[in-house]
């Protein structure tokens, strides 16, 4: 197979599955690490792709954006990256404290996921999330109101006033992408206001942001990167990416792969 047909062949399986690993290329291909690796660089300066810590993600990924109730299935098939950090995040909170939970999957599973032994209370905009908290003893629920959209999320002035009314110990947060230059960005602007609002009544923001996120730019920032204090991403996150959000002052902190994490 000529070059350029392995290229092509590799944006196919791009186009198909989401995402490629060095390995993938070496195994489908009969090509060498070197090789793999030098491949995905091709194209990325042709600006095809954009490379990860391990692979490479197509250029323009589609960030999971709606939530709904999570089935046993869904949860099972849902990418192992989320999942890890999502409990990442919850091993970050202590007894008593308030904490916000954005409408976003992975703070659904952090939901659901959160520990029995300790008191908590949790502001959220998502009916989602609010349900699945409802039967937990040792969580408060404050649900923010307003107008609802057909997610079951309230983004407007009356959820932004009753935020600014607010503190929360921890918010816990993500946005379609996030880039160190653009920022934490967003498809609409409709909740501009209110993840601000969110962020100024924070004494600690953490990010959420799996590799499918992160160096990508939306239509409308939220804020800069930096109004993040820490920002929580998966191993295969690109390395270039990383150091850049380190240079702004983020601590940043990389959930390993569950296979990995029982190596020496």
């Amino acid at each position: 197979m000529f070059i350029e047909e392995r290229h092509q062949a590799i944006l196919a399986w791009l186009n198909e599955k989401g995402s490629i690993t060095n390995g993938d290329i070496q195994e489908q291909f009969g090509v060498s690490y070197d090789s793999a690796k030098r491949d995905l660089r091709i194209l990325e300066e042709k600006g095809l792709l954009k490379r990860t810590h391990g692979g490479a993600l197509p250029l323009h990924q589609v960030a999971i954006g709606r939530l709904a109730k999570k089935t046993v299935k869904d949860i099972e098939s849902i990418k192992e990256n989320y999942l890890l950090i999502a409990l990442k995040a919850v091993s970050m909170i202590k007894d008593n404290d308030v904490i916000f939970l954005a409408s976003a999957t992975v703070c659904y599973f952090m939901a659901q996921n959160l520990p029995d032994n300790i008191r908590i209370r949790v502001v959220t905009n998502s009916i989602v999330i609010a349900e699945e908290l409802r039967t937990k003893d040792n969580v408060s629920v404050i649900l923010l109101g307003g107008e609802m959209d057909n997610k079951g999320n309230c983004y407007d002035a009356i959820a932004v006033e009753t935020v600014n009314r607010l503190r929360f110990d921890k918010c816990f947060i993500t946005s379609a992408f996030i880039s160190a230059k653009f920022g934490l960005s967003i498809q609409r602007t409709a909740a501009i206001s209110f993840y601000s609002a969110v962020i100024n009544s924070s004494k600690q923001t953490i990010g959420l942001f799996p590799k499918e996120k992160i160096g990508f730019d939306s239509i409308v920032s939220i804020c800069p990167a930096e109004r993040l204090n820490i920002m929580i991403t998966d191993w295969d996150a690109s390395e270039d990416d990383l150091k850049l959000f380190d240079e702004k002052g983020i601590e940043i902190v990389i959930v390993e792969k569950e296979d990995d994490q029982g190596m020496e």
